[in-house]
């Protein structure tokens, strides 16, 4: 009967537009994963010591304020990844419903920004440490930020926008593959293995459907693949990650293994890493 098929249609986008939040509860922090938009996350940081809080590419202002709200805690901080709408557009507003905001950001070209950072700076949330890593590729002046806490056993956690997600990273929009090399390898790669990983998007089971075209025998992707397709069927994130994770299964942390070397035909990890990105741009998504 036409009416169920209309009705089971109806159903299906349903369950497919409702994106659960997520709290990842730690001693040394809690992060509530605010999905917005289509598939972006902007993320509520707490310092459970003090109760202040930081979020994370506010692109829906009224989304932050209730979970502020929610948590009872102070928001004293805002930490922009980049300048690109989909991250920074909510800046403006965001201080107008919470005047005193400090907006952190590594771009002149980020909406509503007071502080602008670069490599390295650090700052203080409450009793958490936040320093800037400059991961400069899919923008000139994107950010991301690492959180720790001292004398804490608990993971720390790194804010990573569009510059790495779960096994991929951003399109090289304003840089090079050295630069990404750079960021992903260098700066983020040799942060604690154990570290939580927060992306900018919601892009894990396209990303892992390409991962699987570059290493068809590789079972780590094919089993992540399998999770990742039933988290979303649910509704629910597959963030975080962690670095140690991704080295085994995102094909742009894994430019030095031979596998991934021998299916763009290069040699060189940086040659690797153009030559991926350039296929991934170009790369048709199955169905399955």
């Amino acid at each position: 009967r036409l009416g169920d098929t209309i009705e089971a249609q109806a159903a299906a986008l349903l369950h497919s537009t409702v994106r659960k939040s997520l709290v990842v509860e730690q001693a040394n922090m809690r992060v509530e994963l605010l999905p917005a938009l289509s598939d972006n996350y902007m993320y509520l940081l707490i310092d459970p010591d003090s109760r202040e809080a930081a979020i994370v590419d506010p692109v829906e202002p009224i989304k932050v304020v209730e979970a502020v709200r929610k948590h009872g805690v102070k928001l004293t901080t805002v930490l922009t990844t980049h300048h690109h709408w989909d991250h920074a557009s909510g800046n403006e507003k965001m201080v107008r419903l919470m005047p005193g905001l400090k907006v952190y950001g590594g771009d002149d070209r980020v909406d509503a920004i007071t502080k602008k950072v670069s490599h390295s700076n650090t700052f203080k949330l409450g009793s958490l440490n936040v320093k800037c890593l400059f991961t400069p590729c899919h923008t000139t002046g994107h950010i991301c930020y690492y959180v720790t806490k001292e004398n804490s056993t608990e993971p720390p956690a790194v804010f990573t926008g569009d510059t790495l997600f779960v096994a991929g990273c951003g399109k090289f929009f304003e840089g090079t593959a050295e630069q990404m090399y750079r960021a992903l390898i260098e700066i983020l790669g040799r942060l604690p293995p154990e570290t939580r990983v927060y992306c900018g998007h919601e892009y894990t089971i396209s990303n892992l459907k390409f991962a699987r075209h570059v290493e068809p025998d590789n079972e780590v992707i094919q089993e992540k693949l399998a999770w990742a397709k039933e988290k979303c069927s649910n509704g629910e994130p597959t963030i975080p990650s962690t670095l140690a994770d991704e080295f085994t299964f995102n094909p742009f942390m894994r430019v030095k293994e031979k596998s991934v070397q021998d299916h763009v035909k290069q040699t060189d990890p940086i040659e690797t890493m153009r030559t991926l990105r350039k296929e991934k741009d170009g790369f048709r998504v199955p169905k399955e």
